[in-house]
């Protein structure tokens, strides 16, 4: 398997799935027909949930709206957290005032899993898009913040004093030195950002919505359909890794003059 990997690496990323695709073939293929579908049996299940084989039952067909509606909570929920979290965490970093008036209750608050805000959300927004909605938002917030805040506090000494002796006033230091040097650390909140966003979803979407991938997970559990239930993930697992790629290529087009991630990916 290592000799083949060197002699074609276009291989490299599907190596892991072929794998585990033979695995759970495997362990399936002796109770065909028990909890654990086959990979055949979820394939199909997808294709029919695209809507390309037909309609089966209720869950078919029902690929683009779902996505959609997960689509929607997850990238308004980042947006609303980027908006909240970048403004914030360029403060903190860059201001001594605000990092100690804020950074004790920030971390204290940061423990608590998104899973123990989704009682109190329901009370606030009742059921629905808006729990949702801000569920997603607070599980996108500290990935953001806290690597807006360690970007902004990374930046090196000498460099702020090269650029004071090269003429950069103190007025301009934080947008023409500081916030160049600390896109790299908020490239990367923003990726972990949008993958807690996907991750946060399928809690949201437990809080009484009708669409959307989470609750088509949930109504699938609830009457045993795995294969469903694994379409459900794959599906999310697919729309969060194009989305970190739009995310990937949105940084390096931001960061081309950087010779570091202009190449990363190479």
């Amino acid at each position: 398997m290592v000799a083949i990997a060197h002699r074609s690496p276009n291989l490299l990323p599907v190596l892991l799935p072929a794998v585990l695709l033979a695995l759970w073939w495997g362990l399936t293929l002796p109770n065909p027909d028990g909890l654990i579908p086959q990979p055949g049996q979820v394939a199909r299940e997808f294709v029919d949930f695209a809507g390309l084989a037909g309609h089966n039952d209720s869950f078919s067909g029902t690929l683009l709206p779902n996505l959609l509606a997960s689509a929607e909570r997850v990238f308004g929920g980042f947006l609303l957290s980027a908006a909240l979290a970048l403004p914030l965490g360029l403060m903190i970093g860059q201001l001594p005032i605000f990092r100690r008036m804020l950074d004790s209750t920030l971390q204290v608050l940061r423990p608590v899993p998104v899973t123990a805000w989704q009682p109190l959300f329901l009370i606030l927004f009742g059921l629905g898009s808006k729990t949702a909605l801000f569920l997603v938002t607070l599980g996108c917030f500290y990935p953001i913040l806290l690597n807006t805040v360690l970007g902004v506090r990374s930046v090196e000494g000498r460099l702020l004093e090269a650029a004071a002796m090269l003429g950069v006033s103190h007025s301009a230091m934080f947008p023409k030195v500081v916030l160049p040097a600390a896109l790299p650390g908020i490239f990367t909140g923003l990726r972990l950002g949008l993958g807690f966003a996907w991750v946060v979803i399928v809690v949201g979407e437990m809080s009484g919505v009708r669409t959307g991938l989470g609750a088509m997970i949930t109504d699938a559990r609830e009457v045993s359909r795995t294969d469903v239930v694994i379409v459900g993930m794959i599906t999310i697992g697919l729309a969060g890794f194009f989305s970190d790629q739009a995310v990937q290529a949105l940084g390096r087009r931001v960061l081309r003059w950087s010779p570091r991630h202009a190449g990363a990916d190479r």
